[in-house]
């Protein structure tokens, strides 16, 4: 257990940090997988808007730090990839 004052504080703010982080995480996964569900249905319209909220949620991930630009960056790119083999 922490001792000082200040490590007792930073336990609470990253569990906050931690939980906060998990529900944008969740979130950014959820509508990742509303785009495969669209892409495997062969619905290429609702793919499109799928993509479209996905890489939103994506963005806000990356920009506060839930996961590294580069990877968000990559999870666009072949989220875009899919829907964009569609016929």
């Amino acid at each position: 257990m922490a001792h000082t004052d200040s490590a007792k504080k930073r336990i609470k703010t990253n569990e906050k940090a931690r939980v906060a982080n998990k529900g944008k995480r969740s979130a950014m996964k959820t509508y990742m997988k509303r785009v495969q569900d669209a892409v495997n249905a062969g619905d290429k319209a609702k793919a499109n808007a799928e993509l479209i909220v996905a890489t939103q949620k994506i963005d806000k991930a990356a920009k506060s730090r839930v996961l590294h630009p580069n990877n968000a960056a990559r999870k666009k790119r072949v989220l875009a990839k899919l829907v964009g083999k569609m016929a």
